[in-house]
């Protein structure tokens, strides 16, 4: 099945909104002749506002780095999917391993916000992906099985057609250590069998998986070439406008 490829940059907690509308400035004539992806850019909440109206009219998608589940309620400094929408997001992250390794988000709080995700018409971009200890055990397969299960649980096989999930091997963000193609090929094939047996081959198909791990402009074609990767989750290299417009253009 051909599926479009996506690019997405997280920005993480990087650039005010001033610096945000400069970046749009620049990016934008560096890819306005290009088709071939689907971009999506996930400034921190504050510059959300300011991303969504540079963009306008690009065909640029925005996202958020995070959400709470609930739509309202008691939860100081929590962004939530009403907000996300409200400023015109169409697309949130939810997993990064950040948040799971810094704030102890788990397995359960990931499915949580997912269905919250596809109630409110939002969609998913779900990080997934083993640590070194993990990886060097031999459980990698183990840990994104278990993760995915845990994450689509009460996922309607139709609601997940649009779904982007990540893999992310949590040893290669911010490391400069990258999985090399084979590597990353085999994990996005392990997660598309999991996610056919939990919601169907036609869902699996549909589906698109990014890598995460340390996307650069000399690596991203290699990564692409692989028939499991749709796309890159990019963090480092989306802060600048010349290397994620590379990027998105490998």
């Amino acid at each position: 099945m051909s599926r479009k490829p996506l690019i997405a940059a997280n920005w993480k907690m990087y650039k005010t909104p001033a610096q945000a509308e400069e970046f749009v400035k620049k990016f934008l004539p560096l890819v306005a002749e290009q088709t071939r992806a689907e971009i999506v850019l996930c400034p921190s909440a504050i510059s959300l506002a300011a991303v969504v109206a540079a963009v306008k009219d690009s065909g640029i998608a925005v996202g958020g780095q995070n959400m709470h589940w609930a739509e309202e309620g008691a939860y100081t400094g929590e962004t939530s999917p009403l907000m996300l929408k409200a400023v015109g997001a169409t697309h949130v992250i939810i997993g990064h391993s950040e948040r799971r390794q810094y704030f102890s988000e788990t397995d359960e709080m990931v499915n949580q916000k997912i269905l919250s995700a596809v109630k409110n018409n939002l969609t998913p971009i779900i990080c997934i992906g083993e640590t070194l200890d993990e990886r060097e055990a031999g459980k990698t397969e183990e840990v994104l099985l278990r993760q995915c299960q845990i994450a689509l649980k009460g996922v309607v096989p139709e609601s997940a057609e649009s779904f982007v999930m990540a893999y992310e091997p949590v040893w290669a963000i911010g490391t400069g250590r990258t999985a090399t193609p084979e590597m990353a090929g085999l994990a996005h094939f392990h997660i598309r069998s999991q996610v056919a047996r939990l919601l169907g081959r036609k869902a699996a198909d549909a589906i698109r998986i990014l890598y995460g791990g340390s996307v650069k402009p000399d690596n991203a074609s290699a990564l692409a070439n692989q028939p499991e990767i749709d796309g890159a989750l990019v963090g480092g290299a989306s802060l600048d406008p010349l290397s994620f417009s590379k990027i998105v253009d490998y």
